[in-house]
């Protein structure tokens, strides 16, 4: 089942982005999930099946 997400949510992923950050904001949904680093503001977009392999937990929704 897949994991209830919503655009502006903030999620901490496994393992790190390069600039040393960990938390992620949610910015498109569907069967490609975007994300923007919090820290430095670039954006990754991920197929669904490999977002949530990735995620660790969802910080906060809103």
């Amino acid at each position: 089942m897949p994991i209830s997400i919503k655009i502006g949510d903030v999620v901490e992923m496994k393992k790190q982005h390069p600039c040393g950050n960990k938390e992620f904001e949610i910015t498109r949904v569907g069967m490609d999930v975007k994300i923007k680093c919090t820290k430095c503001s670039r954006e990754i977009m991920l197929d669904r099946e490999t977002f949530e392999k990735r995620v660790k937990k969802i910080i906060t929704k809103e």
